[in-house]
């Protein structure tokens, strides 16, 4: 099989080209570890309007997000008509493995979700808090923030899941029945974003001023805005070492050295010893916002 076709059906061109200068890492290789991981990774992204990060030339060169359907995309990435302030917008989704890897096709290299299907996106079904370390923050203090959130969404009633963001942090993921809208959920979020804020100031903060957030770790909870995304789980990264945006059991996190323990080697080897989800059956919990 040619490495054009070693991903699946999709054809991937110019399979040699570099686009991880540091690690060697290829197109091909991109598209096989997209591939090898789709059992876990098409759940979070399957009919969901997409945001993409796409890197025609390689890591260090430009990358730049695309939402909306383009051309040349593929046959299997469609479009959704969304309502937005400044109108009717086409959205991109795809709902299986060869629209993944058009995406790859095109240079994709991570995917941003929303969190809500384009079925019903008017209702989010997760809430997602981002943990952004400030200068001078380290690893363990950012472990201890995912946990903090954990407890103070468990004092509401809710379970969440944590995941390595392949980046700077950790995000702490409550799946949700698709009930409540977009402003309960972002204002849930806040309440409980300046809680913890308010709670232990010299540790976090709530607002996006850079200023503020030397030595302290941001809780961003606007990601759950209606048109807002997150990384998903198993997504690349656009970053020098290929890293993953890694599931973890919440027991599994002291053991972890870095949010960016899987590179794309280690997250492949990963994703072939998985029996289950590391987060279990986490969509089929019937939780709630509580009420206000």
């Amino acid at each position: 099989m040619s490495p054009a076709r070693a991903a699946g059906e999709v054809a991937i061109t110019h399979p040699e080209r570099v686009v991880y200068p540091a690690s060697g890492l290829t197109k091909a290789d991109v598209a096989d570890y997209y591939r090898a991981v789709s059992r876990w990774l098409l759940p979070e992204v399957v009919r969901r309007p997409l945001s993409l990060l796409r890197c025609p030339d390689g890591v260090g060169a430009e990358c730049f997000f695309q939402k909306h359907l383009g051309r040349g995309l593929g046959a299997h990435v469609h479009e959704v008509p969304l309502k937005q302030k400044s109108g009717v917008e086409d959205y991109l989704y795809i709902e299986d493995l060869a629209g993944l890897l058009e995406l790859v096709q095109m240079n994709s290299l991570e995917l941003h979700p929303w969190g809500a299907t384009v079925d019903d996106p008017e209702h989010p079904d997760q809430l997602v808090f981002d943990l952004d370390p400030g200068e001078g923050v380290g690893w363990r203090e950012v472990k201890l923030g995912a946990r903090h959130i954990r407890a103070e969404l468990r004092h509401f009633g809710l379970e969440s899941f944590v995941r390595l963001s392949g980046g700077k942090g950790l995000h702490v993921v409550a799946p949700l029945r698709p009930r409540a809208g977009w402003d309960a959920a972002r204002e849930f979020a806040d309440l409980l974003a300046h809680r913890l804020a308010e709670r232990h100031p010299d540790r976090y903060v709530a607002t996006m001023s850079k200023a503020k957030r030397e030595g302290v770790i941001f809780i961003d909870w606007l990601r759950n805005a209606r048109g807002a995304t997150s990384v998903c789980s198993w997504s690349l990264r656009a970053r020098e070492h290929a890293a993953v945006a890694m599931p973890l059991r919440w027991e599994e996190l002291s053991r972890i050295a870095s949010p960016q323990a899987f590179p794309l080697p280690k997250a492949r080897q990963r994703a072939a010893r998985l029996k289950v989800h590391p987060w279990g059956d986490w969509r089929k919990l019937k939780q709630a916002l509580p009420e206000r």
